[in-house]
């Protein structure tokens, strides 16, 4: 059972609808922490006549709340456009699990390689209050795409 602010793997038709409406970008706020991201086709680290696509993400995390909060953990649902799903888990993001006040904000910026020229993202942070409560921050879904790939 996925976590209640997190939706499960996505569907192939899902993957190709996002890809059609050119969601790239996802910009979403669960409980003060707003979650934008943003994805890039690399061509120069990229194969496609080895099945190898290769694409980078941005991500900015703001704490536009009133409560201090960490990012403990991540979880990325992953899904080509197969249909193939990847879960990925672990502690912070690019090492590091930020402590964001009410107006911080903190960004990153990591990859993704595919086997094919489109897909999709989504998943949450597992983000904790000083008081030890703590609650998932959606990553909305958003697009991994090559250009003109899809039409």
């Amino acid at each position: 059972m996925y976590p209640s602010a997190v939706r499960p793997p996505l569907s192939i038709p899902y993957v190709i609808a996002t890809c059609n409406n050119a969601g790239t970008m996802s910009d979403t706020t669960t409980r003060g922490i707003r979650v934008q991201a943003e994805s890039f086709y690399d061509e120069e680290r990229s194969s496609p006549s080895e099945s190898y696509y290769f694409f980078a993400y941005r991500v900015r995390i703001s704490n536009v709340g009133l409560e201090t909060a960490k990012l403990a953990s991540r979880e990325w649902f992953i899904t080509d456009g197969n249909g193939d799903i990847q879960r990925v888990q672990g502690a912070g993001v690019v090492g590091e699990q930020p402590v964001l006040a009410p107006g911080d904000d903190f960004e990153y910026t990591s990859f993704c390689p595919l086997q094919t020229p489109v897909g999709a993202m989504h998943g949450s942070y597992l983000m904790v209050l000083e008081n030890g409560e703590s609650f998932e921050a959606e990553i909305a879904p958003f697009s991994l795409a090559m250009p003109h790939a899809v039409n």
